[in-house]
């Protein structure tokens, strides 16, 4: 569960301010300011964004942290300054990882910061304990690029908060203005550029970059399911095993070469 309401009154005191003088900074009722802060509503996502920029800080930030004395802003990565994440619970406030099906990918993409469009996805429960401990969503994907995974798989990946983190080879599910909802492999650091190149595991796709500005969301891929069930292995032929023993006597030359 967010901590919007407790957030909004620990700062609203900390700034000196009553409900009226800060309803009138951010040209709201008076009887908002109240509901908000005892829990009988929840700011629109407008209003979230006001907040947010009044005390110079994210959307995500405010509504998913616990902001006391003790509590500072996290360092903003590259890229990352409209970064807003909107999440749904089960009964229990254990998190809910959302789908992302194929037909709701372009809403997706107006939507991610809204907590209704988020409330009304699909969602599920895992009982892994590596998908216990922080943030998922789950996309499905289409096309061939990164097979040998099949289209209509469902890629679980876990919230980037900061892109730094980002390694080169991951699997990661970006989401961006121009190219939607995708799943690629990372070629580089957010540390080394101001864009972020995507691999293909289907070799017949080329590499490309986006820009960071570009990007929305970024999750790390950590599990897939799908309904597609592998092909088994086909039988070696005479000419791969050829094609083998001819790369392993390059191979072995060329080891002799260097030694």
């Amino acid at each position: 569960m967010s901590n919007i309401s407790a957030n909004l009154k620990y700062l609203r005191k900390k700034k000196g301010l009553t409900q009226q003088q800060f309803a009138d900074a951010l040209e709201i009722k008076r009887s908002l300011v109240g509901a908000y802060e005892e829990e009988r509503a929840e700011p629109k996502y407008d209003l979230l964004k006001k907040i947010a920029e009044y005390y110079e800080f994210s959307i995500d930030e405010f509504i998913n942290d616990t902001i006391n004395d003790k509590w500072k802003p996290k360092a903003k990565a590259q890229g990352s300054n409209l970064r807003v994440l909107s999440i749904s619970v089960d009964k229990d406030d254990n998190e809910n990882i959302e789908l992302v099906p194929v037909k709701a990918s372009a809403g997706y993409l107006n939507g991610f910061s809204d907590p209704q469009y988020i409330k009304e996805l699909p969602k599920f429960q895992l009982p892994l304990p590596s998908l216990r401990q922080g943030t998922f969503r789950a996309f499905e994907i289409m096309g061939d690029s990164m097979l040998p995974i099949q289209p209509g798989s469902v890629i679980i990946g876990e919230y980037i908060e900061n892109w730094n983190d980002i390694k080169v080879g991951d699997t990661y599910v970006i989401i961006s203005k121009n190219e939607g909802v995708v799943y690629k492999r990372a070629g580089n650091r957010f540390k080394e550029s101001k864009e972020l190149k995507l691999i293909s595991d289907n070799k017949v796709y080329d590499a490309y970059s986006i820009p960071a500005d570009d990007i929305l969301e970024i999750w790390k891929a950590k599990a897939y399911f799908s309904t597609s069930l592998p092909d088994p292995t086909p039988e070696p032929t005479i000419e791969t095993l050829t094609s083998m023993m001819s790369q392993m006597q390059k191979s072995i030359s060329q080891l002799n070469k260097n030694n």
